[in-house]
């Protein structure tokens, strides 16, 4: 079986951004929704809207989001449309909060936790293809985020949020925090959350971008993250996610960064392989990966 590609730059600019799409050599066709993580207030490390604006307007984008399921800045729809002008974002680029005006169901075929079902934001029927934009860092539940996080817990509407946390015990967030105990669990309905975003436009209605800077131990969504201790690397690309996310992680623990142990540990405690390992048993990648560096061409 051919290895998945996955394109890799040290140039973590616009243009170097703009440059990695364009070597997938994808075309992601009608409405394009870009999904990032608008980041929560007093955070500092999402992607900053100067480096992702060229390639958003290149695609002619729209920047979309769900309210989160813990109760912060961006829990109501109010609070979150700030947040996202005030890091920016509105100004660069259309900007959707998907689950604004409710939320649908949408089928999983393999499906142990979630019950068949993926709960995302109603406006998802508003595009044709999607391009997950993720910050490649670490995570306190998940142990890291990167595509497969952007396109579960991400995608997911506040309610389906708590769905994949409590690995389908309830949809109520307030009722979350006390099932999630099943690690294991929680990490494998990230990936069964992803086979159906992933069926829902098509695999080839979608592409995947990981910019691996400001690494912190902590995700977009810590209002106070710990300081990154690794120095940043660079933008990887796949139009495989499995792949993707198992080249950057694998770039983490093989790094001569003597920064790295923090990160590691988080990684290790949380188990958070599991999250790739389970896609890949789910058909929806590969871990098996070949690493094209751009900036050798």
């Amino acid at each position: 079986m051919e290895k998945a590609k996955v394109y890799f730059t040290r140039d973590i600019s616009s243009e170097g951004l703009i440059r990695i799409y364009e070597a997938l050599g994808v075309n992601l066709p009608g409405k394009v929704a870009v999904k990032i993580s608008t980041g929560e207030p007093g955070g500092h490390n999402f992607l900053n809207p100067n480096l992702i604006k060229g390639l958003v307007n290149k695609l002619d984008g729209t920047i979309v989001e769900c309210c989160t399921a813990y109760r912060g800045k961006r829990f109501d729809v109010e609070s979150h449309w700030q947040a996202i002008k005030n890091h920016g974002f509105l100004a660069l680029a259309p900007c959707d909060i998907m689950d604004e005006e409710g939320e649908i169901e949408i089928p999983i075929a393999n499906s142990r936790h979630l019950k068949g079902i993926n709960i995302v934001g109603s406006h998802i029927n508003n595009y044709n293809s999607c391009l997950m934009l993720s910050h490649f860092k670490g995570h306190a539940m998940g142990g890291f985020g990167g595509a497969l996080k952007n396109m579960s817990i991400g995608m997911a509407s506040r309610n389906g949020k708590a769905w994949i946390h409590s690995a389908g015990f309830t949809k109520v967030p307030d009722e979350m925090w006390g099932h999630t105990d099943d690690q294991d669990g929680f990490l494998e309905s990230m990936a069964e959350a992803c086979e159906g975003i992933i069926n829902h436009f098509g695999k080839d209605k979608m592409a995947y971008i990981n910019v691996v800077n400001n690494i912190s131990i902590d995700c977009d969504c810590d209002a106070n993250p710990h300081a990154p201790e690794m120095k940043d690397i660079g933008i990887f690309a796949s139009l495989d996610p499995v792949a993707l996310d198992k080249c950057c992680y694998d770039t983490i623990i093989n790094s001569e960064d003597e920064g790295k142990a923090s990160l590691i540990k988080r990684m290790e405690e949380k188990h958070a392989i599991h999250t790739v390992d389970e896609a890949a048993s789910l058909g929806l990648g590969s871990l098996e990966y070949e690493i094209i560096d751009l900036d050798l061409r």
